[in-house]
């Protein structure tokens, strides 16, 4: 499981002219299954997401594939974590 952080970086305010390419990037996150919640990170510093289901590898080459991340908009942080106790709500995580 990974705790993704795009941090606003210094081409932020190119953000509104990639943003459709962006939403389209998290879109196709959600529905190869791998996105399990993404969101803002308060206040107003960039946003966060949370993933599963697939290496190192393949979650720095999908982050580094996220238009914000090519134009510099914002600088990404991969946290992996390796879940050892969960609700059962989100068993699914432990596996």
């Amino acid at each position: 499981m990974f705790a993704i952080f795009l941090k606003f970086a210094e081409n932020r305010a190119k953000a509104p002219e990639f943003m459709d390419a962006h939403k389209a990037w998290i879109k196709q996150g959600f529905d190869d299954g791998v996105f399990l919640m993404v969101g803002s990170v308060q206040p107003n510093m960039g946003g966060a997401v949370l993933a599963h289901g697939v290496s190192r590898g393949e979650i720095e080459a999908r982050v580094n594939d996220d238009p914000f991340v090519i134009e510099g908009i914002v600088t990404a942080e991969i946290l992996e974590i390796s879940p050892a106790r969960a609700d059962p709500r989100l068993e699914f995580l432990m596996g």
